[in-house]
């Protein structure tokens, strides 16, 4: 016997049974943002390599170890895309959307890691994201923030999360506190893990986000970054701290929050949880004003955060009364006995889609009896069946039977089912 495929380690299926969840995720998202004024921009989930290596930086984990690169026929180094930002703006740059423009912008889809596989943590994984361009002041770093807080209020979990704010400085002034910061970890170099060790000619301020609990103690005493700011970007996040305040959005300051990413500068957030083990994070963002200049673009500040939605599913999962939010897939199941009432049946499903397209019908597909078929009809979800007959085909009726309330089964005239059948889902 042939043996049977399994999907790639790492890479999961989405099962009907989990289709809403998402479908909600995904419509809260595209709800919100819609609401602060951002347009959608799809790219391709394949680019040239060079973008990422450029953008994220060669010395970073993504770029060494997880990404998917590969040569194709024309010999040239492609990569799936392992996150948003870089191809958001190598569009808007290629497309003129950057030049002497503001833009807000947003994006889902899946993103590609060649990371150890976890709970909420996939090889492929789905991202959404923000990024806007053209603001240098702080009001856009609020505005991104109060976004993020308004989805968490949607979603029904702002009480278990929370908001960590930190400012990386300026380029120039991040470099010369990273010069402080390698002279303490040599004068320590012994106390520090390998990865640690790794780290601190490549990327010194990934040390400060290490996960060792043994690192505790060395990292909260080494120089912290916010005492080395320069003064614009001290005034800039002041003006930000402030703006949240008026919008009432609680926050820390967490100095040792970093970015593995070396495009970021000035604001860093990260939206932060215990619900989840060890995958606290579920939204982080900030500011990269010379991110589009490198990719070829003009100078054009941007900010911008992502999620990975993964996270937020498990997050969904835990809430007791999510149940309630979600919409099954059929409203309306139509069950037919005999060769008429399925010709009937076929002329009323089509009537019932044009004309009330926001009316999810299955139409009973298979034969069988009626206790059959009305088991087909509790098992799909659906709040009601609709039942034909011979004697409702003659009669131009139909039966309506609710599945989920106790309620006296009804029998209707045809045109009094179409004017009624909203109604009677509410």
């Amino acid at each position: 016997m042939n043996k049977a495929f399994k999907a790639v380690k790492g890479m999961n299926d989405c099962l009907p049974a989990a289709s809403p969840v998402w479908h909600y995720l995904e419509n809260t998202l595209r709800q919100v943002v819609a609401s602060f004024g951002y347009s959608e921009i799809r790219t391709p989930v394949i680019e040239n390599t060079q973008l990422f290596c450029r953008s994220i930086g060669e010395v970073t984990d993504i770029v060494e170890k997880e990404m998917y690169t590969f040569v194709d026929k024309g010999k040239d180094s492609l990569t799936l895309r392992p996150e948003g930002t870089a191809s958001c703006i190598r569009a808007a740059v290629e497309h003129g959307l950057t030049y002497n423009q503001q833009q807000r912008l947003w994006y889902m889809g899946p993103m590609f890691r060649r990371e150890n596989p976890q709970k909420g943590r996939y090889r492929q994984f789905h991202q959404f994201g923000a990024e806007t361009f053209g603001i240098a002041d702080p009001d856009i770093d609020a505005e991104l923030i109060a976004m993020t807080a308004m989805l968490w209020q949607k979603l029904g979990f702002a009480d278990t999360v929370r908001l960590q704010l930190n400012s990386l400085g300026s380029n120039e002034a991040r470099e010369a506190y990273k010069l402080i910061l390698v002279n303490y970890f040599k004068d320590n170099f012994e106390q520090l893990d390998k990865d640690s060790q790794r780290r601190l000619d490549s990327n010194p301020l990934r040390i400060l986000d290490s996960k060792n609990p043994e690192l505790v103690d060395l990292i909260k005493n080494a120089p912290k970054l916010n005492e080395h700011l320069d003064e614009a970007s001290q005034l800039h996040f002041t003006n930000l701290c402030n703006k949240l305040d008026v919008l009432g959005i609680d926050y820390q300051i967490n100095p040792t929050l970093v970015r593995g990413l070396d495009y970021y500068n000035r604001t860093v957030f990260e939206w932060v949880t215990d619900a989840l083990g060890a995958q606290g994070t579920i939204c982080a963002g900030g500011r990269y004003d010379g991110l589009v200049k490198q990719l070829g673009g003009q100078d054009t500040p941007g900010c911008g955060f992502a999620m990975g939605l993964e996270r937020i599913i498990l997050l969904l999962e835990q809430q007791i009364e999510l149940s309630t939010k979600l919409s099954p897939a059929v409203d309306v199941y139509l069950c037919m006995l005999g060769e008429k009432a399925e010709i009937e049946g076929l002329k009323l499903a089509r009537k019932i889609r044009e004309q009330l397209p926001l009316v999810r019908l299955q139409m009973h597909c298979g034969g069988g009896n009626f206790k059959k078929q009305l088991k087909r009809a509790d098992k799909s979800a659906a709040r009601l069946a609709i039942i034909l007959g011979d004697d409702e085909v003659v009669n131009q009726s139909a039966g309506i039977k609710f599945l989920r309330e106790q309620r006296e089964q009804l029998l209707l005239s045809q045109d009094d089912l179409m004017n009624q059948l909203v109604e009677l889902l509410k």
